[in-house]
């Protein structure tokens, strides 16, 4: 019996460690609003590669939700994330509520990766998140579907421009080689 009591307490110590997850990075330690929950704590992606994306509905670079959501479901399985971030900074693209917002998205581009509540992603009233990644990629997003690509640790931020679309070679490259680097 004290064989199997002293197994028992090894197997729960050694799946406690493992189960373990590594500090939270400083960029992703942080709560933010979604479209469907009151608050989403950032930390939960620790670990993958983020592709941080402001979108808007009305844009002439709103069908790349679809690209978005292809990538998301080529790779999500190998750790990566999509996380959408509506905002109306550029060209007042983005004038529906949350609740228009999520409809839209569903109906029109069958959105499933992470979105969050209507935000700004420059000027005064920027968020923290999309302050952090300006200041890290050393440039702010100048119009609607502007990318972050942030690596596993959350330490590597690249930039892309609107006009990379999600299948450009160059953003593909630069997501299999994260995804690659399983370190963190």
């Amino acid at each position: 019996m004290a064989n199997w009591l002293r197994i028992l307490t090894m197997t729960a110590v050694l799946a406690a460690s493992s189960s373990q997850a590594a500090p939270c990075p400083p960029l992703l330690d942080r709560r933010m609003a979604t479209l469907t929950e009151d608050a989403a704590d950032l930390c939960r992606f620790r670990g993958h590669v983020l592709l941080v994306v402001n979108t808007a509905s009305q844009c002439g670079f709103t069908p790349q939700y679809e690209g978005l959501e292809k990538l998301y479901q080529t790779y999500k399985d190998r750790g990566l994330i999509v996380l959408g971030f509506p905002a109306n900074d550029f060209g007042r693209q983005e004038p529906g509520s949350n609740r228009d917002i999520a409809k839209f998205c569903e109906i029109n581009y069958g959105v499933s990766f992470p979105m969050f509540a209507k935000t700004s992603v420059v000027g005064a009233s920027v968020n923290p998140l999309h302050a952090a990644l300006a200041k890290r990629a050393g440039r702010a997003p100048q119009w609607n579907f502007h990318k972050y690509l942030v690596d596993r640790a959350g330490v590597e931020v690249l930039s892309f421009d609107s006009q990379v679309a999600p299948d450009d070679p160059r953003l593909v490259a630069a997501i299999e080689k994260m995804l690659a680097a399983k370190g963190e």
